[in-house]
């Protein structure tokens, strides 16, 4: 009798590579939407579970704050616990958190449902990129699928938006949590399955430092939570800024001295991975403040629907999309310094042609180029960073190095969008006239204050090595 045993093995072996890297992807874009899919929905989740104008922001902070608090301790414990273990369990959590958000019949169930999605999403994210590092070894492949993770993490902003109106306006602002609940499934069925249980390392978890790393980078980020709320000059503002520096001061410290920290501070050492780290800060403190400030001008100026918003961003991830494609031969062929630069000088036309909006502007023409411009700027300025950080760090160290990229991220977020929110609400003040005068007038001060930070990610980009990733 025969048997299709082993030409099945072979397919499925075959398979796995591709399984793997759709899994970790999939669960990517799923943790990065969550971040700008609630977007569009919160006008209608304040109608119905009646929020005030203040507590609403909490909506998308209460996941900010916990998913950035924990992304150090996340990715340094699946180094040492099993990250496969710590990936499915993040995952899990992170639908039974969304499950129960969906359901929220009051504000403060939806706020402690966010909060319980950072936390899974603190433990799964780190994870996802340090199996993909391990995964795939060979230096060609390697380059590739972390091109594919940057990408997908730049363009998840954008679709989140066009998801989130789609299915803001046709199911209702529940469906935003829902829609995890299949995904997160699939995604622990396909690694249970599929992701190599790797061998553990037998070590402790430096605890002084995951207690004041995960407490230094939480009071920084409510920090700048509370400038974006109250403005710079709130006493509160003050003394968490100062409380979050003075623990990361304190974290650094002990990192010097333990046998195994939390935080390599030797990952910092190699010249183009310390200015990727620094852009990967940068970037997201300029790049936000087009999605957040753009979806309130074409919702509130434009007189667009949630659905409508949600496409006007397809120019941009479109763009972000087509990067992915041609990151690793770009990488390849120039290095990093011409492709992160020429970047970060696309980013910073599509922000000063930003400070052109009016009233009166239309989609087109200058919107439209603008999305253009700034999917290709930050296609190209920021893709490559993860293949930097990531594609010489060692197998031991690689949730370590990915719980302090996405760290950065998440902080040079928050920071960016608490400063251009503080320098919004003093030029529309200052703008006075119509509200929607003042409103536009805000929204053009910021996108000049963003031009600037985004030019320096073009200072930092001249500081790359020239040389090029490996073929």
């Amino acid at each position: 009798m025969t048997t299709t045993t082993l030409p099945e093995k072979a397919q499925v072996e075959r398979a796995r590579p591709r399984l793997i890297l759709v899994t970790l992807l999939t669960c990517q874009l799923m943790l990065i939407l969550d971040i700008t899919v609630m977007n569009v929905a919160l006008p209608h989740i304040r109608t119905d579970l009646e929020f005030s104008a203040t507590s609403l922001s909490w909506v998308m902070n209460s996941y900010t704050l916990v998913f950035g608090g924990l992304l150090l301790l996340g990715g340094r414990a699946g180094d040492l616990f099993g990250r496969r273990a710590m990936f499915i369990a993040g995952v899990l959590l992170f639908t039974l958190a969304s499950l129960a958000g969906g359901l929220a019949p009051s504000a403060g169930w939806l706020l402690a449902a966010r909060a319980l999605q950072g936390i899974g999403g603190a433990m799964a994210g780190p994870n996802t990129l340090a199996l993909l590092t391990t995964t795939f070894t060979e230096p060609k492949a390697r380059i590739r699928v972390l091109a594919l993770f940057s990408g997908m993490s730049s363009a998840g902003f954008a679709i989140g938006l066009i998801v989130g109106g789609l299915l803001t306006e046709w199911f209702g602002w529940r469906s935003v949590l829902f829609i995890n609940v299949p995904f997160g499934l699939v995604i622990a069925v396909l690694a249970l399955r599929y992701l190599p249980d790797l061998p553990r390392r037998a070590a402790r978890l430096d605890l002084p430092g995951a207690v004041t790393a995960t407490a230094g980078v939480a009071a920084l980020v409510y920090g700048f939570i509370s400038a974006a709320s109250h403005g710079w000059a709130a006493a509160g503002t003050d003394i968490w800024l100062a409380v979050g520096a003075a623990l990361l001061a304190g974290f650094v410290a002990i990192e010097l001295r333990a046998p195994q920290p939390l935080l390599p501070l030797h990952l910092f050492a190699d010249r183009n991975r310390a200015a990727a780290y620094l852009n990967v800060f940068l970037g997201p403190m300029a790049g936000m403040s087009m999605f957040f400030f753009l979806t309130q001008y074409l919702q509130d100026v434009l007189g667009m629907s949630s659905l409508a918003t949600g496409f006007a961003f397809l120019p941009t991830a479109v763009l972000m999309f087509a990067m992915i494609r041609l990151i690793p031969r770009l990488l390849a062929r120039f290095g990093p310094k011409p492709v992160t630069a020429t970047g970060s000088v696309a980013m910073v036309t599509g922000l000063v042609l930003l400070t052109r909006l009016s009233e009166s502007s239309g989609y087109f023409p200058l919107l439209f180029v603008a999305m253009v411009v700034m999917g290709c700027g930050i296609g190209l300025a920021f893709s490559p960073l993860n293949v930097i950080i990531m594609a010489t760090v060692s197998p031991d160290e690689a949730g370590a190095a990915g719980g302090a990229l996405q760290t950065m991220q998440q902080t040079g977020g928050a920071l960016g969008l608490a400063i251009l929110v503080t320098i919004f609400g003093t030029a529309a003040r200052d703008t006075g006239g119509a509200p929607t005068h003042a409103l536009v007038g805000g929204m053009t001060a910021a996108f000049a204050a963003a031009a600037v930070i985004a030019a320096l990610t073009f200072l930092v980009a001249l500081t790359f090595r020239s040389t090029r990733a490996s073929r």
